[in-house]
């Protein structure tokens, strides 16, 4: 409760070192003045213990140790004087204008300065003498000096304080920057990883499955070529993107898939799929062929991986239909697969494809649906439909 009113050590010393030294002179008798309303010595005193006293509330109450130290300077002006009275005083002026608040800061140098003007002209005007402007230089040395000096060391104090907010702020934005980039990069790579890896792995899950499932030397050994093809492929992808990651590459693999390996991802998937009852089949609508930006071909080499990847796991026994086109500088890719039930084993999904696709349309500032859909003859499709800008500069990444 009390420990707002606890004096600092430093003002503690300052009120002991004040008190002794007035102390010290009033002992050896060194006076300022002399034919006072008071002559007694010891009555100089009284401003003495009440300055040193005012010292201990330089900090806590700045300017309520201003305003009685201002009648305490008064009332040594009535008696022999002593000159530590007046340096304490200094100090009480100094403290006030460095710790009181903006408002008393910024009114005390002007206040103070205007008292100087004032006492100048006052006594230049009653003693009509050149000495009587050494007053105003006395009263300016006083009042006006410390002042000017509290205002310019809390100046700097201030500007120091707002350096200082400045740098964590700036360290701050910089941590929540460098927070986001590993998020980013995080969630980059784990896409990255779902995509390389999930085809391979359904694939795996189906045949296997169906291997354990049906007892069929035939089968079993149709499926195992299987498993072992997308074992291979799963391997070699796994490797590039370790070898990537060790090597800390760019934004993209150097070597990333493009549109030109779209023939081979759904020859692929075509025969992965045959012994679900899946028929894969590509279109490519395009009149221009030539090479678009490598995230706009990334992207869409992995919606239609993930599409087929898909339809591997949920899609009834049909057609799949993968369609590339464009309009303009848009490139559309949709996927088509049949919904229902189908007979045979199925892989789990855990909706994380579905999610990395939408992330990299959103990186590209594409658009993306992806849901059930009914064709003219009433049938139930699952339609997956992005579009892609490929100008340059559209990535977000």
């Amino acid at each position: 409760m009390f420990s707002s009113f606890r004096p600092h050590r430093h003002d503690v010393l300052l009120a002991v070192v004040g008190l002794s030294g007035g102390m010290l002179l009033w002992l050896l008798g060194l006076h300022l003045q002399t034919h006072r309303v008071f002559t007694a010595p010891w009555v100089s005193l009284v401003p003495l213990v009440v300055a040193s006293g005012l010292e201990l509330l330089r900090r806590t109450s700045p300017q309520t140790g201003l305003v009685v130290g201002t009648l305490a300077l008064i009332a040594d002006q009535l008696t022999v004087g002593n000159l530590a009275t007046i340096l304490m005083f200094t100090d009480l002026v100094y403290s006030a204008v460095l710790y009181g608040k903006p408002s008393a800061a910024r009114r005390i140098p002007v206040t103070t300065f205007l008292i100087m003007v004032v006492v100048t002209i006052g006594f230049l005007a009653w003693f009509r003498t050149p000495q009587s402007l050494l007053i105003g230089v006395a009263t300016g040395m006083i009042s006006f000096g410390p002042a000017l000096t509290g205002a310019s060391v809390r100046n700097h104090r201030d500007a120091a304080e707002t350096a200082r907010l400045h740098a964590e702020q700036t360290a701050l934005l910089a941590e929540m920057d460098r927070a986001q980039a590993v998020t980013a990069e995080r969630t980059r790579m784990a896409r990255e990883l779902h995509d390389v890896v999930a085809n391979h792995l359904s694939a795996i899950a189906v045949h296997s499955t169906a291997a354990l499932s049906i007892d069929k030397p035939a089968t079993s050994r149709d499926a195992l070529g299987v498993i072992r093809e997308n074992s291979v492929a799963g391997l070699a992808e796994m490797r590039r993107l370790i070898k990537l990651l060790r090597a800390g590459g760019s934004s993209e693999p150097a070597a990333s898939p493009t549109l030109a390996s779209l023939d081979a991802l759904v020859e692929q998937a075509r025969t992965n799929a045959a012994s679900s009852g899946l028929t894969c089949t590509f279109e490519d609508a395009r009149e221009e062929r030539e090479p678009l930006p490598a995230p706009v071909e990334l992207a869409a080499y992995r919606i239609v991986q993930e599409s087929l990847t898909n339809a591997l796991k949920h899609a009834a026994p049909g057609p799949v239909e993968v369609r590339l086109d464009r309009a303009g500088q848009v490139l559309t890719i949709e996927v088509r697969s049949v919904i229902g039930e189908r007979p045979g084993p199925r892989a789990p999904g855990s909706g994380a494809g579905l999610v990395g696709m939408r992330e990299r349309v959103a990186l590209l500032g594409g658009t993306i649906e992806a849901g059930p859909s009914a064709t003219g003859d009433g049938a139930r499709i699952w339609r997956v439909r992005a579009e892609l800008p490929v100008t340059e500069g559209t990535s977000r990444t």
